[in-house]
């Protein structure tokens, strides 16, 4: 029997993962060697995510997998997970989300240019629909532009090993509730190595 498709998992869970205050960030399914697969459900939302909330939401959408039954009787592992913290942002929401952490950005050509660069590093400030304040200068300098969200091409939310400057900080209007201050959590990992996202997992067998 062919496994479903990434977009029919999609169509399955998404009623069940908005109900549940979240947003549908994306899903992947991959094979883990000859015998199993691993679906892997990323979601999101305004508050964070905590392991309990992402644990339950796991089991109901392992059921709501097995009732669909598109699996057959292939076994596979669901991970129900949150981004990472060096995810790009493609979405307004995302934007408002990461507000207070530094991104890395690239504008489309053409777009017009805060200090005269297509590429730069800035902190993500408050977000509408249309636009984004970004905090340039860093620690040192530091001081706020506008950008429209459509000039964007591409922005990466960025790993940091040390708090940012209060000034800049202030400019950006801090982090949203619910998430964490820049530096903290990515400071406390060894070796550079990127925060893992909250994660659960759920064996789904069908009988």
């Amino acid at each position: 029997m062919p496994m479903p498709t990434e977009e029919r998992v999609s169509q399955l869970v998404a009623g069940l993962v908005e109900r549940r205050g979240f947003d549908l960030e994306g899903v992947a399914i991959v094979a883990v060697g000859r015998a199993q697969t691993r679906v892997t459900v990323t979601v999101d939302s305004d508050a964070g995510v905590d392991l309990d909330a992402v644990a339950e939401l796991s089991s109901d959408l392992s059921q709501t997998l097995d009732d669909a039954g598109d699996f057959g009787e292939t076994p596979y592992l669901l991970e129900v997970t949150t981004p990472g913290v060096d995810r790009p942002l493609t979405t307004p929401r995302h934007w408002r989300r990461a507000q207070g952490r530094k991104v890395r950005v690239a504008l489309r050509s053409g777009a017009p240019t805060p200090d005269d660069s297509s590429r730069f590093e800035a902190r993500v400030g408050p977000v509408t629909d249309t636009e984004v304040a970004l905090v340039l200068g860093g620690k040192r300098k530091p001081h706020r532009v506008t950008v429209a969200l459509a000039d964007i091409e591409k922005a990466v939310v960025q790993v940091e090993f040390s708090p940012p400057g209060a000034a800049e900080m202030e400019l950006a209007g801090g982090v949203v509730p619910g998430r964490p201050e820049p530096g903290a959590a990515d400071a406390a990992e060894p070796d550079g190595v990127v925060p893992n996202p909250v994660i659960a997992s759920t064996e789904g067998i069908v009988e």
